[in-house]
């Protein structure tokens, strides 16, 4: 069992502490970044992070006071102590041209080949998956947007298959969707999308993810399958509760869940998760993973407020998934 990838031995990390015994344990400095960390700032949450130069980077999910959100830059010695660009990215077309965006929100970021790309909800006639690469997060060029409106938790694999991009998504309805599933779907070139298949949808049989799932963090490779961190969605009588759920899926037909974990392994408990701008939100976009130790830390947003971190390691997390795994039925194969 291990994690395929590169080492990253400086990444943030806490061993579990006693009795602690569910499969993901939260920082004890939670939240890491406060809901007004910067001038200008009144809201940060459901961001991404990865390894840069020795050190880590990120794009963030940035509401000002007017509370449209924008997408802007952090960096980090440490994965845990940031400091962010005075403002919002300023992304432009193929040609060097501003193509600003409506709004940006709850974005991820891969690395293929030395390039890394930002996926993020956009605006296009409703919310769609913005698409954007960069090579040294001060140059941000946007691509096509991948999808017709309306679609959320655009998210991209870190790798090609076959010389294939796939990315999962979640489509959607307008509003605060209360339905959606998670599909995938593939691109020769970023442009033009096609193939989907359905991966998995939401679960009546477990009320934590019954009423809506989509896409966390990108997809971890190990030598067990693709893990996968997504959230789960129940509607209760006090408004949505969104928890963090795990799953394995084939390491060639993605599309295909092997294992998916019927329990959630993190839900709202803290007072920072619980309570703020939208209480009862655990939000996973990003991970930090090493493939020496087996490592793992999971970036979440915490109540549309703040940033979290928890951590896990593979041996745990796969072990948690076979154990409480529920059958799945194959629809890849036939493309539904």
């Amino acid at each position: 069992m291990k994690l395929v990838g590169t080492s990253c031995t400086n990444m943030p990390w806490q061993a579990k502490p006693a009795n602690t015994f569910g499969p993901v344990w939260r920082d004890v400095d939670n939240p890491i970044i406060p809901r007004n960390p910067s001038p200008g700032i009144k809201r940060i949450f459901n961001s991404a992070v990865v390894p840069f130069e020795g050190a880590f980077i990120g794009v963030f999910r940035v509401e000002d006071a007017t509370t449209r959100p924008h997408l802007r830059v952090g960096h980090s010695e440490n994965g845990k102590d940031w400091r962010f660009d005075d403002g919002p990215i300023q992304f432009v077309d193929e040609t060097g041209a501003p193509w600003p965006p409506g709004y940006a929100y709850d974005p991820r970021v891969v690395a293929i080949d030395g390039v890394y790309y930002v996926q993020w909800c956009t605006e296009f006639h409703g919310p769609t998956i913005g698409l954007a690469k960069t090579t040294d997060f001060k140059t941000f060029t946007r691509l096509e947007n991948a999808f017709l409106p309306f679609n959320r938790n655009g998210v991209l694999f870190p790798k090609t298959f076959a010389g294939k991009y796939k990315m999962l998504s979640r489509p959607s309805d307008n509003g605060h969707t209360p339905f959606g599933d998670i599909f995938i779907s593939e691109s020769p070139d970023l442009i033009h999308w096609g193939k989907h298949r359905h991966v998995m949808g939401r679960d009546t049989s477990t009320w934590w993810q019954n009423t809506k799932i989509g896409g966390g963090p990108a997809p971890i490779e190990t030598s067990e399958g693709w893990l996968l961190f997504y959230h789960g969605v129940t509607q209760t009588c006090n408004g949505f509760v969104y928890s963090m759920g795990a799953a394995l899926l084939d390491l060639d037909e993605p599309s295909k869940v092997l294992y998916r974990a019927k329990q959630f392994c993190l839900t709202p408990e803290t007072p920072y998760e619980e309570v703020g701008f939208v209480p009862n939100v655990i939000f996973p976009c990003a991970t930090l993973c090493d493939n020496e130790t087996g490592r793992i830390a999971i970036y979440y947003g915490a109540a549309d407020s703040t940033v979290a971190l928890a951590y896990t390691t593979l041996e745990c997390i796969i072990a948690f998934i076979k154990e409480h795994h529920e059958t799945v039925k194959e629809e890849h194969l036939l493309g539904r």
